[in-house]
């Protein structure tokens, strides 16, 4: 392989060793990075230079460069080429609340995006997805749950979003000194999440608290800490000015606050809807020159075909398009695309879907699902009932294992595959469609009804998919691109499991999938149990069935609140973040953000602190004790809620600022510690203003986001202790 790379890279060229060296700088290991880069940009006639911006650059033969394609995707696993391990959705991995297990997917990834790119190379396909730039992750916060992307997101917090995006990048860009293993991108930025189908046109309008309160900070803990190569801009426009050429954003933030060093790539089509859907640019031309001196390095579309006539009327000069080049190049040689040895070129076909990422992928999926109901200990069930019924429009589907922007895998397993591998051999199974997805059955005659009725046990298999909440454009069954403008199960599914529960008085569990909040609250007297799986990835069947026998003790919390119904949300297209997400909800939810039951039980005890004065930029230290009170082990969430009464404006009812997986044996007690940073005590005024409020403080620790709703589910108050900042 290495002997491959050496010939792909320096076929082209003519000369060979010192001689080499010498005609072509560029390729001299020895050299500094920065030096072989504006090597390479002097090498380069003005039209070549124009054609690299493009997101399908071109090859230049006499120069040793191969086709670059820019546009690769890894959300949960390479994505869109074929053959990978698929682990769950990001929404579903922001349900497992930790942060290692999220870096421990994204290095498994980033392993085998590297095994695809170096078999990628060596049969000569440089296509979009072949190579190692990857537009993951999605860290737009997932302020309302009719965004049909949100189940890209990790949820609702800006916090929770920042630490797993950061674990995420640090994961797929490997820690090596030299080399990036590949770049990650933080998209879409910013101020972007829905309508899907006003995206080309909307102006996202924010008070500038909610801007800096909510909409930037994980871009800023991506780029400042997890170092991200890439930040994508958004298509919309943010307050009257399109994303991929707002000054504010793309310069003044992120290069000149942040520090950003790597590049920033459009939203595909973003530069041409300055043109044709904003309105805000002339030309071709104009928007093309717009978004280049802006600081957009490549664009993902046709429009910086339009570079060339654009530096004819010098809009736009030679050494804008070098500043631009120069920061691709950076990152190719970063990645190594110039060297013939890096850590990974042996890496071949038997990393990709190995054993180990198999195992990571289920235990992902096993930490991602979410317990919301389980009256009177319906869950777990007996591996060896008697007789267990299965049905639902989602038992057998593949496809509610995949998710959005997915991969492949030779290694599906779906939910009634689980169900039927985890159950005694004595068993009695039977498994019915039962129900349309989507609409009502086209025959009234339905055996499913009778058969439930013979059964010891219900597992119905319900939910959502990507036919009706994604992307715009590949949600083929939604009417409005992707959104959900109503938040309720399709209520054939719901006439049909009145049905079940008419017929049976056994036991119903009840498995939901979907990447966004199901607004169902009549479930609650339908189901005896009732479990969230998301989209779980290639192993999911295996994990609900370890979930529903006992063999895995449920852990996950919410990432996002789930509504009563629409008519708790504000108006989907008002951007300002007033009662939206529990920092800022006024009304009772019907499940918490930060909430999911175990089947066992815990107890906190009082937050602990070494002082009640906190002096201005100290941390907080705290110790939180927590003890499993049942019979079987288990992981409790522990979450960490900052608040305030003191500050002169309006502040979050609560602000989430630790959370850690811990494990405890039945019985068992431990005292965890959280060191929480000052900058994670601040307010922000309405101006956007970062301030340490002097005054009273509250810290409350539990298992869930403060508030009734999450002491009525689960018993417990937060545990609360004040303290002052001087």
């Amino acid at each position: 392989m290495k002997i491959l790379a050496a010939i792909l890279l320096l076929s082209a060229l003519s000369s060979t060793g010192a001689a080499q060296a010498d005609e072509h700088p560029w390729v001299d290991e020895r050299v500094p990075d920065d030096k072989r880069v504006q090597s390479l940009i002097d090498a380069m006639t003005v039209a070549e230079k124009m054609a690299q911006l493009q997101a399908d650059a071109p090859g230049i033969e006499r120069l040793g460069i191969l086709p670059y394609n820019w546009w690769n995707e890894a959300l949960h696993g390479v994505a869109r080429s074929g053959r990978a391990t698929v682990f769950p959705q990001p929404i579903g991995m922001a349900a497992t609340f930790d942060e290692e297990l999220i870096h421990r997917v994204a290095t498994a990834i980033s392993d085998e995006a590297r095994a695809k790119f170096n078999i990628a190379q060596e049969i000569g396909n440089y296509d979009r997805y072949a190579g190692l730039t990857f537009w993951s992750p999605n860290v737009n916060i997932f302020r309302d749950p009719r965004w049909g992307r949100g189940m890209e997101t990790y949820g609702e917090d800006p916090y929770l979003q920042s630490r797993l995006g950061t674990a995420f990048v640090r994961g797929l860009q490997g820690n090596d000194p030299r080399h990036m293993k590949a770049a990650a991108c933080a998209k879409h930025y910013a101020v972007h999440s829905g309508p899907e189908k006003l995206r080309h046109e909307f102006d996202a309008i924010a008070p500038k608290r909610d801007i800096a309160e909510t909409y930037l900070p994980a871009f800023e803990a991506l780029v400042k800490e997890g170092r991200v190569e890439c930040v994508m801009c958004a298509y919309n426009r943010v307050d009257g000015e399109p994303a991929c050429g707002s000054q504010l954003l793309l310069q003044d933030i992120l290069r000149d606050d942040w520090g950003f060093e790597g590049h920033v790539v459009s939203d595909c089509g973003a530069v041409r809807d300055f043109h044709k859907r904003h309105k805000v640019a002339a030309d071709e031309a104009e928007a093309a020159a717009w978004a280049l001196k802006a600081g957009t390095d490549v664009n993902c579309g046709r429009y910086f075909a339009h570079l060339p006539a654009a530096l004819e009327r010098k809009l736009i000069s030679e050494a804008d398009i070098d500043t631009a080049l120069r920061r691709l190049l950076n990152t190719k040689f970063k990645l190594g695309l110039f060297d013939i040895d890096t850590p990974w070129n042996d890496l071949g076909a038997e990393i990709v879907e190995r054993d180990g990422h198999v195992d990571l992928s289920l235990e992902a999926a096993r930490k991602s699902i979410v317990l919301l109901r389980n009256a009177n200990n319906a869950l777990p069930l007996k591996k060896d009932i008697r007789r267990l019924f299965v049905t639902g429009p989602h038992a057998a589907s593949v496809d509610i294992l995949l998710g959005n922007y997915h991969g492949l895998s030779s290694e599906t397993v779906t939910i009634l595959d689980g169900i039927v591998g985890k159950v005694s051999v004595g068993t009695t199974v039977d498994y019915r469609y039962g129900q349309l997805p989507y609409s009502a059955n086209v025959n009234p005659a339905n055996s499913a009804i009778g058969a439930a009725a013979q059964a010891d046990a219900i597992v119905a298999v319900l939910g959502i998919s990507t036919l009706v909440e994604g992307e715009e454009g590949s949600a083929v069954a939604s009417p409005s691109k992707g959104d959900r403008l109503n938040l309720s199960l399709p209520p054939d599914q719901l006439a049909f499991l009145r049905k079940l529960r008419e017929r049976s008085e056994q036991p119903i569990i009840v498995v939901l999938t979907g990447g966004s909040p199901i607004a169902a609250p009549e479930l609650e007297q339908l189901a005896d149990a009732i479990l969230f799986a998301w989209y779980p990835g290639q192993q999911g069947g295996k994990a609900v069935a370890d979930v529903i026998f006992g063999d895995v003790n449920p852990s996950a919390r919410l990432p996002v609140t789930f509504p009563v119904s629409v008519n708790q949300l504000p108006p989907y297209e008002d951007y300002s973040m007033e009662g939206r997400t529990y920092k800022y909800m006024k009304e009772k939810p019907l499940y918490p953000f930060g909430f999911g039951l175990s089947y066992t039980s815990f107890e906190y005890g009082k937050p602990s602190l070494p002082s009640s004065q906190l002096s201005a930029g100290e941390p907080l230290i705290i110790d939180v004790s927590v003890r499993n009170t049942g019979e079987v082990a288990g992981t409790e969430i522990v979450q960490i809620y900052h608040s305030t009464d003191a500050a002169p404006f309006d502040v979050p009812n609560s602000s989430l600022v630790g959370f850690r997986p811990v494990a405890l044996g039945a019985g068992e007690e431990k005292t965890v510690r959280f060191a929480i940073a000052a900058t994670q005590l601040r307010s922000f005024g309405p101006d956007g203003e970062a301030v340490l409020v002097k005054g009273r403080h509250s810290i409350r620790a539990g298992g869930v986001s403060p508030g009734e709703r999450g002491e009525e589910l689960t018993g417990q108050s937060l545990q609360a202790v004040r303290f002052e900042i001087r």
